[in-house]
C-alpha cells in the first residue's frame, strides 16, 4: 500500500502541533512524528482527500498557522522503522515493551505491544496517564471498556489486573488488527475487541469506561458513555488538554457525571468521572 507522507510546519509550534495531530488522526491519517517545527504525518494514499483540511478546526484558527509538503511513499517495513526508535516504557510496577526488547522480568505487569501504526504505545503523556491510574484501580471482576482501543493497550492491562469482562472498540481497522495481535501476544485471549463508534455501546453496561480519545469525540458520545456506566461506575477520560477541562465537565454534568479526580502531565489532562446516583 502506498502512504502519503506529509510534512506539516505549524506555528505556533506548542500547542500548534498537538493539536494538528488530534485533528489528523480524526481525519484518517495513521501515524505521527513530531519534529522541530511541527510534525510528519501518514495517511493510504487511497484515502486522501485534499478537501479533508476545510473540516479541521485548526486549520480555521486565525492564531495558528499551517504549511505543509507531501511526499508519496511506496511500502516499507514499518516495524523496522519503529524498532529503531521505540523504548520501553516504564510507569510503576509496569512495563510496556515491544517484542524485540529484552524480557526484563523486573515489573509485576509486562505489557508487549507490537508497535505499528496505532496509538498506545504508552510513550504520549495521555496513555501514561491513563495507565498510571489504571494501576489503582481495583479491577478483579469487573465489566471493563476500552473506547479508542488504539493498540489495546488499557484493555490487555486491565485483562492482566483481573478484569473479567473486557471489550475493546476502535474505529479504525488497522488499530482493531494491531489490537488483536497485541492481545495473541500478551496471551489476553478472551478480550472482545469489536470496529465501530460510540453507538456499538448501545445496550451494555460496564463498570469501567476507559476512553483516551480526543475532545470532539468525546463531547459528542457522553450520553452513550453516561448511560453505558454501571450506577457506582467509573469513566476515565484523557485525549485532551488542560485547557479543556472546563468545557468536558460542563458535558459530563449535563449527562449526570461528576468529576473525582483529576491528573495533569504537561498540558495534558485525565478526568476521573463518576455517575450521578440520579443518573439513568
Amino acid at each position: 500500500m502506498n502512504y502519503l507522507q506529509f510534512n506539516f510546519k505549524v506555528k505556533p509550534a506548542i500547542p500548534g502541533t498537538d493539536i494538528l495531530i488530534s485533528d489528523l488522526a480524526d481525519a484518517g491519517f495513521e501515524s505521527f512524528e513530531e519534529t522541530p517545527e511541527g510534525c510528519k504525518a501518514w495517511i493510504p494514499a487511497s484515502d486522501y482527500d485534499e478537501s479533508v483540511f476545510e473540516t479541521m478546526p485548526v486549520w480555521k484558527n486565525p492564531e495558528v498557522s499551517i504549511g505543509f509538503e507531501t511526499e508519496m511513499i511506496a511500502p516499507r517495513n514499518w516495524n523496522a522503522e519503529w524498532e529503531s526508535s521505540f523504548e520501553p516504557v516504564i510507569t510503576h510496577n509496569c512495563i510496556i515493551r515491544a517484542p524485540f526488547h529484552t524480557i526484563t522480568g523486573a515489573y509485576e505487569y509486562e505489557i508487549i505491544i507490537l508497535p505499528q501504526m496505532s496509538f498506545g504505545t504508552g510513550h504520549h503523556e495521555t496513555t501514561t496517564l491513563m495507565v498510571e491510574k489504571l494501576l489503582t484501580l481495583s479491577l478483579k471482576g469487573t465489566d471493563v471498556l476500552d473506547m479508542g482501543c488504539g493498540t489495546g493497550v488499557l484493555a490487555i492491562l486491565a485483562h492482566k489486573r483481573g478484569a473479567g469482562r473486557v471489550e475493546a472498540i476502535d474505529n479504525n481497522a488497522h488499530a482493531v488488527e494491531n489490537t488483536l495481535e497485541n492481545i495473541t501476544l500478551n496471551k489476553a485471549e478472551g478480550i472482545l475487541v469489536h470496529k465501530g463508534e460510540v453507538s456499538a455501546l448501545e445496550g451494555k453496561v460496564f463498570h469501567y469506561i476507559f476512553a483516551n480519545i480526543n475532545r470532539n469525540v468525546l463531547l459528542n458520545g457522553m450520553n452513550q458513555f453516561s448511560k453505558s456506566l454501571h450506577s457506582k461506575g467509573t469513566l476515565l477520560l484523557s485525549g485532551f488538554f488542560e485547557t479543556d477541562i472546563p468545557e468536558l465537565l460542563e458535558c459530563c454534568q449535563t449527562y449526570g457525571l461528576s468529576e473525582a479526580n483529576r491528573m495533569i502531565k504537561n498540558g495534558w489532562a485525565l478526568l476521573e468521572m463518576t455517575k450521578d446516583a440520579v443518573a439513568n
